[in-house]
């Protein structure tokens, strides 16, 4: 296991400053009062191409003979790497041919195609964009960048932990989001070569954790198939060539189901004032599942590239999930007024009314009772809770139905 050398990572960190920005650690009084931790961002979603994927492939890129590059890149990506590749192949000068899968969002489409390369999309996951990817380097010749299962593209990537480290010498705890592994096994490979003391976490969504279930089966698994709204990691298999590293480096794997990463966003936009796409949100999520107090926690926003469309049904669950927005039902007679009584309500405990449904046909006695669906705005569980019982003393009998948006 001498791929990963301190010697190719100090080379690596020098290299992509040519490409990156200075992503400054962001201390958050917010996530440090809530977990009991001092906790640290790194905004990597803050990068030129909106993620950190840049390091690796460029670094890569450098690697490369004249003759490798000429004959043309091709890779596959759910997005980021994509970008990543295409950038560093527009610096170098050489075309480059990105495989994506048919669920990429499309603000991840657009920014590759921006940066000059070629993008066939292909396959509904990751695995399957990637066989294609290979099948079209066999065919024209082109040198494969793989998105993870190569040593120059972790070393690349690993350069955070050097950025990390330098800012903050005496970090407890660096969580990682884990796609097919890559970033993972840079950044606790190097953590460990620089202070064996520091943990490393590496962080998957339930619906694709792959890399858990390898390290519980003690070798390389692949999935039946993902499902989380993490795009960015919805891999089946980890990498091959890195599983030893990370069976030796990393010190656990914590999986967050994709109703964390929702609420996940809101408490970045709303305290950061920052974008940070599903994937980069899994270390954000993950804080409050650390086993450890008052350490000094650095959480990893591996990309910011989030389409409107998304980021929108994203804001939406994420308000029904904190009780912000919710929905319920009264019955009331048919008659002139009633509307309004139950407005009042409503208003006297300042919830504020989105969207009313009247439907007539509850019952065959209209004169006994309609139903009435009523959608508000709420401050959070308690202030729901408080509308709710003033509605039931009232006599209106609320009953919680499903926000339907």
């Amino acid at each position: 296991m001498d791929e990963l050398t301190l010697e190719k990572f100090e080379e690596a960190a020098e290299k992509v400053k040519e490409v990156t920005l200075d992503t400054k650690l962001i201390y958050s009084d917010y996530f440090s009062e809530k977990t009991g931790n001092k906790v640290y961002l790194k905004p990597e979603n803050m990068q030129f191409t909106g993620a950190y994927k840049v390091r690796g492939a460029y670094y890569k890129m450098s690697t490369l003979s004249d003759e490798d590059r000429k004959k043309g890149i091709i890779t596959a990506s759910a997005g980021n790497h994509a970008q990543g590749v295409a950038y560093a192949a527009k610096c170098y000068g050489v075309p480059a041919t990105i495989v994506m899968p048919t669920t990429t969002p499309l603000i991840k489409v657009n920014r590759t195609k921006s940066y000059g390369a070629e993008v066939v999309l292909y396959g509904d996951v990751y695995d399957e964009a990637c066989q294609k990817a290979y099948e079209l380097a066999d065919e024209h010749g082109y040198t494969f960048i793989h998105p993870f299962d190569d040593f120059g593209v972790a070393t690349g990537q690993g350069t955070i932990a050097m950025e990390v480290i330098k800012e903050l010498p005496l970090v407890d705890v660096i969580l990682v989001p884990v796609g097919g592994g890559g970033l993972a096994t840079g950044i606790s490979t190097l953590a460990k070569m620089l202070n064996p003391k520091i943990k490393v976490y590496g962080v998957e969504p339930a619906g694709a954790n792959c890399l858990e279930e390898s390290l519980k089966a003690g070798k390389v698994v692949s999935l039946p198939g993902v499902n989380t709204i993490a795009d960015g990691t919805a891999v089946k298999r980890p990498g091959d060539k890195l599983f030893p590293y990370l069976q030796k480096n990393l010190d656990g794997i914590i999986t967050v189901p994709d109703e964390d990463l929702v609420v996940a966003f809101l408490d970045m936009v709303e305290n950061h004032k920052m974008v940070v796409e599903n994937s980069g949100l899994l270390t954000v999520a993950a804080l409050y599942k650390l086993d450890c107090k008052n350490k000094k926690v650095v959480s990893v926003l591996s990309g910011g590239n989030m389409d409107v469309i998304t980021m929108s049904s994203v804001v939406q669950q994420g308000l029904i999930l904190r009780d912000r927005i919710f929905t319920v039902s009264v019955l009331l007679p048919d008659k002139p007024g009633e509307l309004t009584k139950v407005s009042s309500v409503i208003a006297k405990q300042n919830g504020n009314v989105i969207k009313l449904e009247h439907n007539q046909f509850v019952s065959i006695n209209r004169n006994a009772a309609v139903e009435l669906r009523i959608t508000m705005e709420a401050y959070g569980t308690e202030h729901k809770k408080q509308i709710m019982d003033e509605l039931e003393k009232e006599g209106y009998r609320p009953k919680l139905v499903q926000t339907k948006m």
